[in-house]
């Protein structure tokens, strides 16, 4: 298959029509899939109307049928034809949210939706993107739009077009071209339909964020291991990794560096993911930088780009320092539990 490559300017005027993301809308009516920027990462769209178009989903990414998918909407009033009952909880956080990269589970109405969006649940996932290019397309292929991250299944998410091709080219539609992505994390996910909501994956709206607007919020327990269905996209399954095994490394530079030197006296080649502040320090085969442990903000947007750049160098391990587990700072530190498979080195103090 021929993958479809389109390009237009992130700013996108929602009023006017253009033919790129009119053509690519034509592919989703067509049950095609086709990738798109939102202010997160890329996103891997169908029709989520469409068992066909969405069956496409996972055999292009290679994703388990058992994860649920998020719908992407463009108005409110999408919304009002996926779901019921919607709480004021909820209510309040797409006010205050949307757009955004905030995803609510809600109560789904009776097949509102492919069946395999769901996996079978009574809930959906309902986000509206904070990106003229997604809102635009959504609203001309005027369906609401399933998808997950626009990579194979279990590699760190896209947030350029290139990455979406390394991954997919040759396996979808296409791919619209919108630039590289802000936020740099997938969307949090909150499920409103339990009496106290509960944060399902942390994201790009912090859990601090969410208390300031309804008070009471939980973490889910599966966040940290659960052989319970995910309700949610990244809950149950190794996400985000590289190649070569990765190991979250809890202790302070000279340490890490004492472990970098004996891996490599043995014969591997050894890389470092490090912020701005330290990654100067190491010595190893490959140095990844990956913003500032001043703005955690920076580190949420290059560390996908900071984890696929390994897979150039043929390495045979990456230690990874972490980081507080504070604002957008438990999504990161979510993000690198789940590439490294929770492997983790703490120094003896």
């Amino acid at each position: 298959m021929e993958t479809k490559y389109w390009s237009v300017d992130s700013n996108v005027d929602r009023k006017k029509d253009y033919p790129q993301i009119v053509e690519a809308a034509d592919f989703l009516k067509n049950e095609e899939l086709v990738a798109f920027p939102t202010e997160t990462v890329y996103g891997l769209g169908a029709s989520a109307l469409s068992d066909a178009a969405v069956s496409k989903i996972f055999a292009a990414k290679g994703r388990p049928a058992d994860n649920p998918l998020i719908v992407h909407i463009s108005s409110v009033e999408q919304l009002e034809l996926l779901t019921e009952n919607i709480p004021e909880t909820a209510v309040l956080l797409m006010n205050k949210f949307w757009p955004g990269p905030l995803t609510l589970i809600l109560n789904k109405k009776t097949n509102a939706v492919s069946s395999l969006v769901t996996a079978g649940l009574n809930t959906v996932a309902v986000r509206m993107p904070d990106h003229p290019v997604a809102l635009s397309l959504i609203e001309a292929a005027e369906v609401p739009v399933a998808a997950p991250s626009a990579n194979k299944s279990g590699k760190p998410s896209p947030t350029s077009a290139s990455h979406v091709l390394d991954d997919l080219a040759g396996l979808i539609g296409g791919v619209v071209d919108g630039g590289p992505t802000g936020v740099g994390v997938e969307s949090t996910v909150i499920d409103c339909t339990a009496e106290v909501p509960v944060i399902l994956r942390p994201g790009g709206v912090s859990k601090e964020e969410i208390k300031e607007v309804i008070g009471n919020v939980e973490q889910d327990p599966a966040l940290i291991g659960s052989k319970a269905a995910p309700k949610s996209p990244g809950m149950k399954y190794r996400h985000y990794a590289p190649v070569a095994p990765l190991f979250l490394t809890d202790g302070n530079q000279e340490w890490i560096q004492g472990l970098i030197d004996q891996k490599r006296s043995s014969g591997l080649k050894v890389g470092i993911l490090a912020p701005r502040e330290s990654a100067s320090f190491y010595k190893a085969d490959a140095v990844a930088v990956c913003g500032s442990r001043r703005d955690l903000g920076s580190v949420a947007q290059s560390l996908y780009q900071a984890l696929r750049s390994f897979d150039e160098k043929n390495l045979d391990l990456i230690y990874a320092e972490v980081y507080p587990v504070k604002g957008v700072g438990a999504a990161i530190m979510n993000r690198l539990e789940k590439a490294a498979a929770h492997r983790r080195i703490t120094q003896e103090k």
